[in-house]
């Protein structure tokens, strides 16, 4: 039987009704991604060789590289880790077991989610499936990537400043990033603490809340955990029109920078949002413009912090070799992981922390007040999730600061704890290849604890443009 095009809750149902087996699927898979993960790299580790336990709920789910999961190595991929075998598990794949679900092999990243494009790995690029010369986005590069070219039917991923995001957008697929603390960061190897969010890569908006209910809570092993109930109202999947609700459009996210043909795909979506009877409200959010600085002080700093760790000597995959910290984590560590650790240990350092850290840190708060003002007037804000479509591999990579400000329009979000979904809209050539469409993806962001509407407003523009996103499929599908 072919899978391809069914969602985990198909799947689900065809297990169910006595049509399949999990087994079946899982096989599938496994078959689909030896055959392709050569040309694609999306895995670092690839699934196990066989698995016959059956039952309703087993359905196979990459797992980004940086989760730990006890007994099956773990390398963020990073030299530094390269054998790593954790003791002990996530709380997020934990839950996802308790759930039934099977882990499906650890999934290419940028190096411990450093990256914008997927091509800082020690086991090379990630390629995206829609055209394998170019990026598929970064940092959960491989699991984007796996779910696109239907090698898997959800994965995993985490989203610090975009890291779910922006690759979901290039790739093609839905990715959610529910709001800070609503997944506990338990057992995932940490990169800036105050910003990274486990979430999830699917085919469909619905997948992607069974997966937040299934992992979703309070966890007493993460002091940022909230303590909110997490339930989904069954009833958002049969609403099939926007009446009655506000969606703003920031006017600060449609900037000369984009792409003419992302700015016509969104143009084109929000055109479609205003045919389902919402109300279209232009807003300001006028902060917006330091965001990228702002992130880019914070996170180098909790970098620094978090990849102290990592000296060669007491941890990491050189200790017990002898050489000194500075010589090991020049050869174990990569040149983004360097940077930013630098740039890190700059802004924490003693003259300089008032001057930038701490400014940086009023100006974050500036950023949430502008969200809360936004959400009193709207209950959902609509952007584009980049401002370009997928660039070639190695196109970017001398220009760190071009890379940077990729992550424009997810950065903001990061920053005030907000949970964000990205949904595929639409097509666009890049510049460089007018012959060829890439995939265009939309953010919706919702207030905080706002995951549900975000989710059902996903969902009903998800359905009314389904026949342009499934116009198309990728080279590798």
């Amino acid at each position: 039987m072919d899978f391809k095009n069914l969602s985990l809750i198909e799947l689900s149902e065809l297990v169910k009704n006595w049509k399949t087996t999990t087994s079946e699927i899982y096989n599938y898979f496994l078959e689909r991604t030896k055959e392709y993960n050569s040309e694609l790299n999306a895995f670092n580790t690839l699934p196990e060789e066989s698995f016959v336990w059956d039952s309703e709920k087993s359905l196979p789910i990459a797992i980004k590289d940086i989760f730990c999961e006890t007994g099956i190595r773990t390398t963020a991929s990073s030299k530094m880790l390269v054998d790593f075998i954790p003791p002990y598990e996530s709380t997020i794949t934990e839950r996802m077991k308790w759930a039934g679900f099977i882990s499906f092999g650890k999934t290419n990243m940028d190096e411990f989610a450093m990256g914008w494009s997927g091509e800082n790995s020690a086991f090379g690029p990630a390629r995206n499936p829609w055209d394998t010369t170019r990026i598929p986005g970064g940092s959960s590069s491989g699991s984007a990537v796996a779910v696109a070219a239907w090698l898997v039917p959800a994965a995993l991923g985490t989203d610090t400043g975009g890291s779910i995001r922006q690759p979901a957008s290039m790739c093609g697929v839905v990715g959610f990033k529910p709001g800070y603390g609503r997944n506990s960061r338990y057992g995932v190897m940490a990169m800036a603490s105050s910003l990274d969010c486990p979430g999830y890569f699917t085919r469909t908006v619905q997948d992607a809340a069974l997966l937040y209910e299934v992992t979703a809570g309070y966890d007493s092993k993460d002091s940022t955990s909230l303590t909110a109930p997490v339930s989904i109202d069954s009833n958002i999947w049969k609403r099939q029109d926007l009446k009655w609700l506000k969606v703003g459009i920031p006017k600060e996210y449609f900037i000369d920078g984009i792409d003419s043909g992302v700015r016509s795909a969104i143009d084109n979506a929000i055109a479609n949002i205003r045919d389902m009877w919402a109300e279209v409200i232009e807003i300001s959010l006028p902060h917006t413009e330091h965001g990228v600085s702002v992130y880019y002080t914070i996170c180098p700093a909790e970098v620094a912090s978090n990849l102290a760790r990592y000296d060669g000597i007491r941890y990491g995959a050189l200790s017990g070799t002898g050489g000194n910290i500075v010589e090991n984590r020049s050869e174990a560590l990569g040149n983004e992981i360097q940077r930013r650790s630098l740039v890190g240990s700059y802004v924490l350092s003693s003259g300089f922390y008032d001057a930038y850290y701490k400014k940086a840190t009023a100006v974050r708060e500036l950023i949430r007040q502008d969200f809360s003002e936004a959400f009193a007037q709207v209950d959902v804000i609509v952007t584009p999730t980049a401002p370009t479509v997928a660039w070639k591999i190695g196109e970017k990579w001398s220009d760190p600061l071009s890379l940077y400000l990729e992550d424009i329009f997810t950065i903001p979000a990061s920053l005030a704890w907000l949970p964000g979904l990205t949904i595929p809209v639409g097509f666009a050539s890049p510049k460089d290849d007018s012959s060829i469409e890439l995939p265009v993806g939309m953010q919706i962001l919702g207030p905080v604890l706002g995951e549900e509407k975000v989710l059902m407003v996903g969902h009903i523009i998800e359905q009314a443009m389904k026949w342009i996103i499934e116009s198309k499929k990728p080279k590798i599908f």
